[in-house]
């Protein structure tokens, strides 16, 4: 199986990277994708998948959190980055109008020109939305982003606006489909066919039960893909193929270092 969202270049883990990708290898867990959201951490997601390429691969992109750092001389940056055969899409990237940790404006103008970055580049996205559900659509439909497919991660919309999503792009599955009380993410993931789905840690955040409350990693991968096989009444090694399969349709340079 593929973990399709991590961050294994925050500095949480980055010291003990190379111990967590062995016991992400023991844990059945084949390949990670590790998420860029801001220059410096693109830059480390790069080298991290330089580092090992039979089992990283990249994304380079400014979080919505980050929006005010998107200049010119970043966008630059990012570009570069982007041309590097590790880097599999643009990403994070998106609105978060739930801390508001940058001004409206300023995340979408920033998501905006990431959008015409990875057209440019012809690389898909990973989104990332909370409580923008409505205005990242909008801004997908009038700067044709949806066209570029990827991933929109962590999903936690209504099952019906996510099954529209899911026509149009990947949905990201994470450890929350374990939480007692997210039967909300449970319906999603029931309403959501499985050949849209993705699989993913968002480590450090988002440990599955019984890990809750601890950092997260990519070898509790197989938790929330063993909580998706429940949903779906499926057995695990077929959920683990789909998912793993769909990873590679959704981030096709993935299969092309």
């Amino acid at each position: 199986m593929l973990d399709a969202h991590t961050h294994l270049n925050d500095p949480r883990l980055l010291p003990e990277v190379e111990a967590l990708l062995a016991r992400m290898q023991e844990a059945g867990v084949t390949g990670a994708l590790v998420i860029g959201y801001d220059v410096p951490s693109s830059q480390r997601a790069v080298e991290l998948a330089r580092r090992h390429p039979q089992i990283l691969r990249a994304t380079v992109g400014i979080h919505p959190h980050d929006a005010r750092k998107l200049d010119s001389e970043a966008l630059a940056t990012l570009e570069q980055l982007a041309a590097q055969p590790e880097v599999v899409a643009i990403g994070e990237i998106g609105l978060d109008f739930y801390y508001d940790r940058s001004p409206r404006d300023v995340q979408r103008e920033a998501f905006r020109r990431q959008l015409h970055l990875a057209a440019r580049l012809n690389l898909p996205v990973v989104i990332h939305e909370r409580d923008a559900t409505e205005e990242v659509s909008a801004i997908l439909d009038a700067e044709g982003g949806w066209s570029l497919g990827g991933e929109w991660h962590c999903c936690s919309a209504p099952p019906d606006v996510a099954l529209e999503i899911s026509r149009r792009m990947f949905i990201g599955i994470a450890g929350w489909i374990t939480f007692p009380k997210a039967d909300n993410i449970r319906t999603l993931a029931r309403a959501v066919p499985l050949d849209r789905l993705l699989i993913e840690t968002d480590a450090p955040y988002l440990a599955p039960v019984p890990h809750r409350g601890k950092p997260n990693q990519p070898a509790f991968l197989p938790l929330i893909a063993q909580a998706l096989a429940d949903v779906k009444a499926l057995p695990l090694p077929q959920v683990a193929d789909f998912t793993r399969t769909n990873t590679l349709r959704a981030f096709p340079r993935w299969r092309h270092l």
